[in-house]
């Protein structure tokens, strides 16, 4: 069953995973990101979330920040020696280990998500998918969710609201190519976890998923 939402917000990052270091954000909103907006406000181990079209309502916009990040992390097996009564200290020193990276993010971000649901074979027996769409639209109009939804990392929150039809015109258009974009991950073997791509095509400023070619 379909669900629109619209999804907002002043920053965001989704990263290109080939650039790690200085962080760099894909054009739009990625469709793993997207999935995992609607995971934040409704979770269940009988919904599976298709994104169907991502629409792209602000014109895509960069701007670029420095950031101090620290560059060590405690180490686990630091902690199993001091739990065996050691004094390794158990701490990481901001001074000794912060340094400057800059970002790449985007900003005044404005996305019309269309999605559906799939009930898996975990659902109860009792549920359905009118149970689940109703449980889906309270929580989206009373602003409800599990975890706050973030624009690609967890510093850049996301307004949520459930949009009426019909969906406003996108910012673009004709035809923009914007490259291999990250669909999403292929979790079929949980000792082997894949990263799957496909060729991201904006026409009229929308992302039509339906049908795209994914590989890995």
């Amino acid at each position: 069953m379909g669900v629109v939402i619209e999804v907002s917000g002043p920053y965001a990052l989704f990263s290109r995973p080939e650039l790690k270091v200085e962080r760099v954000s894909y054009d739009i909103i990625t469709p793993s990101a997207a999935r995992g907006l609607l995971e934040s406000v409704y979770w269940h181990p009988g919904v599976r979330w298709k994104i169907d079209k991502i629409h792209v309502m602000n014109p895509i916009r960069f701007v670029n920040i420095r950031r101090n990040e620290i560059s060590a992390k405690l180490s686990a097996a630091n902690a199993l020696i001091a739990m065996k009564g050691s004094n390794t200290p158990l701490y990481i020193s901001a001074q000794a280990a912060i340094q400057q990276r800059a970002s790449l993010l985007l900003r005044d971000v404005r996305y019309v998500i269309e999605a559906h649901f799939d009930v898996t074979a975990n659902a109860a027996p009792d549920d359905s998918t009118d149970k689940f769409y109703a449980i889906i639209m309270r929580r989206l109009q009373k602003g409800q969710c599990f975890l706050q939804p973030y624009l690609g990392c967890r510093e850049f929150p996301a307004d949520v609201c459930a949009v009426k039809q019909p969906i406003g015109k996108a910012a673009y258009e004709g035809e923009r190519d914007l490259g291999f974009m990250l669909y999403d991950m292929d979790y079929a073997n949980p000792e082997d976890i894949k990263p799957r791509f496909f060729r991201a095509v904006l026409r009229d400023g929308v992302l039509n998923l339906s049908g795209v070619e994914v590989f890995q």
